[in-house]
């Protein structure tokens, strides 16, 4: 892309555009929507091929690379707001409507474990294209990190939890509970998963925000609710905790 002006870039000649396959009538409508043609390729390798289909695809919060999910699940624009706004990822969205689920609100349980988020947050256009390349670039493989930006993860977190192999869904839990993607690996290594850990903890009558401190300090769920029986508290395992940190063991 040329630049008229430092901080100003310039759309790309039309006879840049037409080597790369576009018609005249094509390019221009992709230049006045402000796209380079790097950006058109992607949506059209994506299976959106003009600007004007490309729009409400946007506003629905799609990127290139979720929607192909979505049109492969036969949705529209429409749907995926509407699945948008549930809080639901682009995968999950598309795996229910192709069951021919609706649009419908979440339960107790996804509200717990995404209480901190904010409407439409997994959707930020910018913040998932981001994420993807963040990903990429670390190492991780493509498939994984397409499932983490599909999950909801962006930023600098994501990588450590993608590059320990854990599953997209699987960290989202256990960072929910509080553990650190090294304590979680530690966890699945024990042939534990996420949702077992929860779930353990709970009908042993332990409180889900203790649950991190005592399955870091190395306690199973029966334990830590014997010892919660017998007067000790969850400072006791937070101290223990504190003392595995940088124990890669």
């Amino acid at each position: 892309m040329t630049t008229g002006y430092a901080d100003e870039p310039s759309p790309e000649p039309l006879y840049e555009w037409r080597r790369r396959g576009f018609t005249v009538a094509d390019a221009r409508q992709w230049i006045e929507d402000g796209f380079s043609i790097d950006d058109a390729e992607r949506w059209r390798g994506s299976g959106v091929y003009t600007a004007a289909d490309v729009r409400p695809w946007r506003t629905a919060g799609a990127t290139p690379y979720t929607v192909d999910l979505w049109l492969r699940a036969g949705m529209t624009p429409r749907d995926a707001v509407r699945w948008r706004e549930l809080g639901y990822s682009p995968q999950e969205a598309a795996d229910r409507h192709l069951a021919g689920e609706r649009p419908h609100p979440r339960g107790r349980l996804w509200r717990l474990l995404h209480r901190s988020e904010k409407p439409g947050e997994a959707f930020a256009d910018e913040e998932r294209s981001g994420g993807m390349r963040r990903l990429l670039r670390a190492g991780v493989p493509a498939g994984r990190a397409r499932a983490y930006v599909e999950a909801g993860w962006t930023g600098a977190a994501a990588v450590e939890w993608a590059k320990r192999g854990i599953e997209a869904g699987q960290a989202r839990v256990f960072d929910a509970l509080g553990l650190s993607a090294r304590e979680a690996g530690r966890v699945l290594a024990s042939g534990q998963d996420a949702i077992s850990l929860m779930t353990g903890f709970w009908r042993a009558g332990v409180p889900l925000d203790e649950v991190a401190a005592w399955r870091a300090a190395g306690f199973t769920a029966e334990e830590a609710a014997r010892m919660r029986a017998g007067g000790t508290d969850v400072e006791h395992a937070q101290v223990l905790r504190a003392l595995t940190e940088g124990d890669d063991s």
